[in-house]
């Protein structure tokens, strides 16, 4: 494994993303109390999660309902086709 490469890519990921702001803060603390709030009704059932991430190769942001016992993504928006048509679209470009 070459770590140079990996501190490399992380570097860059670091360098693309602001400086948290406390706006910025207080708007994430938000949202994760919003999240822990409704994961608590067992709205998406009772072993399952609503989760944020970011796709790793677009860097978009994405909604998932995961299956907490197994990590299963049971949905997610945008679906994975989208985001990899749109990946496809934006390289055919390039």
């Amino acid at each position: 494994m070459d770590v140079g490469s990996v501190r490399a890519e992380a570097v860059a990921i670091a360098t693309l993303q602001p400086a948290p702001t406390p706006e910025n803060n207080a708007e994430r603390r938000q949202l994760i109390r919003a999240v822990q709030a409704l994961n608590a009704t067992e709205m998406f059932g009772q072993d399952n999660e609503l989760t944020f991430v970011l796709d790793r190769e677009t860097r978009r942001p994405l909604v998932r309902i995961v299956d907490k016992r197994t990590n299963e993504v049971i949905r997610q928006i945008p679906p994975e086709y989208a985001l990899r048509m749109a990946e496809y679209l934006k390289l055919d470009r390039d």
